[in-house]
């Protein structure tokens, strides 16, 4: 895993996003949007995968597009994020990503409870069962953004097709749970804005700061 980090190094708010190399390319933009839409002094730590359908997958499933299954590298990700992004009890840790890296960030919430808020912008929340998990799985941040597409479910694929009823559903579920959920529609599909997408993620969650801490 390589770690790539933006603005200040000294910021006790660290936000941790897992990254591909195209995710790589936008940080810059990324990093212009969060600081426009949030006066909060902030770290972030882009985390670069290996292999995405594999690293971030919490278990194996089959392909659902092209022909690569997705594997369940997800746990030794998660203890490798731990590991190297030196955590600190006096430090407020928020952990996002878009597509299949928001929904790892949500599973990733439901393992540990060291985020305080997780930013999962147009999540790949379709993935087989993960509804299923987040029923029995309560996640441990009390404070969750999501977003998706307004075009993302319309595909003629039926698995990613659910992606539109499964995060209206993840946004019931956790609201009902206690958790403070955002929820935002964007207009597009799956593949416009990324970069802006996950800006604002981040950074409505980092409006919602008060004293150093995510209400």
């Amino acid at each position: 895993m390589e770690l790539s980090e933006y603005g200040n190094k000294n910021s006790k708010l660290i936000l941790i996003q897992p990254v591909d190399s195209h995710d790589l390319q936008l940080m810059e933009s990324e990093i212009r949007a969060i600081s426009g839409q949030s006066d909060k002094d902030f770290r972030l730590i882009a985390c670069k995968v290996d292999d995405w359908n594999r690293d971030l997958s919490p278990w194996k499933a089959p392909a659902v597009f092209g022909n690569e299954d997705f594997g369940d590298g997800a746990g030794k990700t998660l203890k490798e994020i731990i590991n190297r992004c030196v955590l600190d009890e006096d430090k407020t840790y928020c952990i996002g990503g878009y597509s299949l890296a928001g929904l790892f960030s949500l599973w990733a919430a439901s393992q540990t409870d060291i985020f305080r808020g997780v930013a999962a912008a147009s999540a790949s929340l379709w993935f087989p069962d993960f509804y299923s998990y987040l029923k029995e799985h309560r996640i441990k941040s009390p404070n969750v953004y999501l977003s998706i597409g307004d075009k993302e479910e319309k595909t003629r694929n039926p698995v990613m097709a659910t992606v539109g009823e499964k995060t209206v559903m993840t946004d019931t579920l956790l609201k009902e749970q206690g958790i403070n959920c955002v929820f935002e529609w964007n207009k597009g599909n799956h593949f416009m804005d990324s970069d802006l997408r996950t800006a604002r993620a981040f950074a409505t969650l980092m409006n919602r700061m008060k004293g150093g801490n995510l209400t």
